[in-house]
């Protein structure tokens, strides 16, 4: 809306003429919701706390986590108010990917939100069924999937990495397909939400990933010469993905060990589904496994410990999610949380190479 209100104000006033590029209203927008997490923050943790909106720890989680129990939760509204203010104020809002990504955020976000508070009613870590809340992720997902298949130039056409000319039709699988990226996104993120600012951190920098393929994708001359899928209107969702990059890293101020407040479900299936639905939009929705590596990682340590006891009676891990394995074999919770975001920061490279190594 101001960026709308301030270029059409640019006649009057040369240099506004500046808002028409994309870098500098990413950049606007980041600011803006860095400042605005900052400023909120602690009014934030101030009225969780007396809401007595307190996280409950699972019963068979480490010894360690027990003096964390009735640090606020629901923090992730943090993240999504931050986030949709600076797009709505610095993104075109006439792109209607726009308002797709806003949209499939919100929704599960709400999701998340009814899940954190049957947990504060209940007084424990057990929140809606799981059955439940998976079937309403997939619903979103299948929605978002099906107006890209249908109003995108590209149909259901999907990128692979490293390959120039290929690009497989899924045809209208490619709505079971989205919807599987969204509702995977958001709960790999919400399974890797375990340790002070473990998530934020590959969610920040896989943001930030999506910043640059937003970009090119929305450019024609640089997605020729990339030879990756033109997107028009892609472009506007660079001002997103850098709004959810300042966004968490507003977060991460009061959510760094030891935390002053946790996202909770509201705020990890948000920005995972945030991640899913960009990675559709743009186009690179497979080079998402590789931008969020570790998001798989803790996802696949779940599966197969569970499959393991349930075939062979026995764990491959001490605990699921990873994380709390590297914990159980004595690794500082610090250490942990670096160390992932170390692999991210190079899964993330290894995904921007793959623009120019195809």
């Amino acid at each position: 809306m101001l960026y709308l209100i301030l270029y059409n104000l640019r006649g009057v006033f040369e240099p506004l003429n500046v808002f028409k590029y994309i870098t500098f209203r990413t950049l606007l927008a980041a600011l803006t919701a860095l400042v605005v997490s900052l400023l909120v923050g602690p009014w934030l943790i101030r009225r969780l706390t007396e809401l007595q909106i307190g996280q409950a720890i699972r019963d068979d989680g480490p010894q360690t986590h027990a003096k964390k129990a009735g640090t606020p939760t629901m923090g992730g509204t943090l993240i999504i108010f931050s986030l949709s203010l600076a797009t709505l104020l610095l993104a075109d809002i006439r792109s209607w990917y726009v308002w797709l990504a806003l949209l499939v955020t919100l929704s599960n976000g709400l999701i998340g939100f009814f899940d954190d508070r049957a947990k504060v009613r209940r007084g424990n870590s057990k929140g809606l069924p799981g059955r439940a809340r998976l079937f309403a992720e997939f619903v979103i997902g299948a929605i978002a999937s099906t107006a890209i298949f249908l109003w995108s130039e590209h149909g259901g056409q999907v990128t692979m990495p490293f390959f120039k000319t290929l690009h497989p039709d899924l045809g209208w699988f490619y709505i079971p397909f989205g919807a599987f990226i969204i509702a995977g996104a958001a709960n790999a993120v919400n399974l890797t939400d375990g340790l002070d600012g473990l998530a934020i951190g590959p969610v920040m920098i896989a943001a930030s990933t999506y910043v640059v393929f937003a970009y090119v994708a929305g450019n024609a001359r640089f997605a020729e010469y990339l030879q990756i899928p033109h997107v028009v209107g892609a472009g506007e969702l660079a001002v997103f993905c850098g709004a959810l990059a300042a966004a968490g890293l507003g977060f991460l101020w009061f959510n760094a060990y030891p935390a002053q407040m946790f996202m909770g479900d509201v705020g990890s299936l948000a920005i995972g589904s945030a991640l899913g639905v960009a990675a559709l939009i743009t186009r690179q929705e497979l080079v998402l496994v590789l931008v969020g590596f570790v998001f798989v990682v803790e996802t696949l340590s779940v599966v197969g410990q569970v499959a393991s006891f349930k075939l062979r009676r026995k764990r491959i891990l001490r605990m699921a999610p990873i994380h709390h394995h590297f914990e159980l074999l004595g690794w500082p919770e610090p250490q942990i949380i670096v160390r992932f975001w170390i692999v991210s920061i190079v899964c993330a490279l290894v995904a921007l190479s793959t623009l120019k190594l195809r």
